[in-house]
């Protein structure tokens, strides 16, 4: 899954198509543990900054060493958009966030990304108004939030209301972003706009790591090797491996079977968190988790075209 590889070959094995989804499914589900480690001695923005920057500069590097052309203005300038409003919005904001919360709440919450885009694709310009499934869907995943911000689980405290916010805003930007990336103008090369994604988004949180005093904050010598550990980690796997089999898929395998990562994801990560981290899963989490993964089936169950 190279970008040397044809994006979308007209029938790719069975068994890379497997490993592709195994890919998705398990590394970014293991990002939010990846993120989780990296906060516990690195600021949030500034973590998220080197490794988008670092990814998406060395990626571009590889695909001009290969003779692959540059995009136009207008492409360049709609991929920094999106990358700056993606990354630093939705990922920039969900590193942030673990610094109160754990890795599995983190992960149920931005399950109900879909919701988000589905809200967005509505009311977009020339968008369509969603059929009654997606409005069940929209609930449910609305609901299921709710039972997360508003459970009080023993043992755990109240919730953090900062985190909870934060991560609702990260789950809205990820979708605006998403939804920008399509509709506007992108490079013909699906790597090279996320090459251009990652590095604006990079610099972006960069910029905005050293407003926070990030910079100034960052003491080396308590930087752990576990949290360094997990910078690599989301470098070459979250970054690499898992976005390149994500766009690989996309071009041979249909939207709805690749957005099942959104549901398969959080069972990772909470998995990850209980198994590693000691993170608890008690019976409100389940029961939201439950309900954010039934929606996000209903958004993503495959509808016969609606009529004009």
């Amino acid at each position: 899954m190279s970008p040397n590889a044809p994006p979308s070959p007209a029938n790719p094995p069975r068994t890379l198509v497997l490993l592709a989804f195994a890919a998705v499914y398990l590394i970014w589900g293991s990002t939010y543990l990846a993120i989780r480690i990296g906060v516990e001695t690195m600021p949030p923005f500034l973590l998220g900054g080197v490794r988008f920057t670092l990814a998406g500069a060395l990626m571009l590097l590889f695909l001009k060493l290969r003779g692959w052309p540059w995009p136009t203005r207008l492409q360049a300038r709609n991929s920094a958009v999106a990358g700056a409003v993606m990354l630093l919005g939705g990922n920039g904001l969900v590193a942030w966030a673990e610094q109160f919360v754990t890795s599995s709440f983190a992960a149920l919450f931005i399950a109900s990304a879909p919701v988000w885009f589905a809200v967005i694709e509505w009311a977009r310009p020339g968008g369509h108004r969603p059929a009654w499934p997606v409005w069940l869907g929209i609930s449910l995943g609305l609901t299921g939030v709710a039972l997360l911000v508003l459970r009080r689980e023993a043992g755990l405290g109240p919730i953090h209301w900062g985190g909870a916010l934060a991560l609702l805003l990260a789950t809205m930007c990820w979708a605006a972003g998403s939804m920008f990336a399509k509709y506007t103008a992108k490079p013909a090369s699906p790597w090279m706009g996320a090459s251009l994604q990652m590095l604006s988004g990079g610099l972006v949180m960069c910029a905005v790591a050293a407003g926070l005093g990030e910079f100034g904050r960052l003491q080396t010598a308590v930087v752990s090797f576990r949290s360094l550990a997990a910078l690599g980690y989301l470098i070459v796997f979250g970054s690499w491996l898992g976005f390149s089999a994500y766009v690989w898929l996309l071009g041979v395998s249909s939207p709805a079977k690749v957005s099942t990562y959104a549901y398969v994801n959080p069972v990772i990560a909470i998995f990850l968190g209980w198994a590693l981290l000691g993170e608890r899963l008690t019976p409100p989490m389940g029961l939201a988790a439950a309900v954010i993964v039934g929606a996000v089936v209903l958004l993503t169950w495959p509808r016969p075209p609606a009529r004009a």
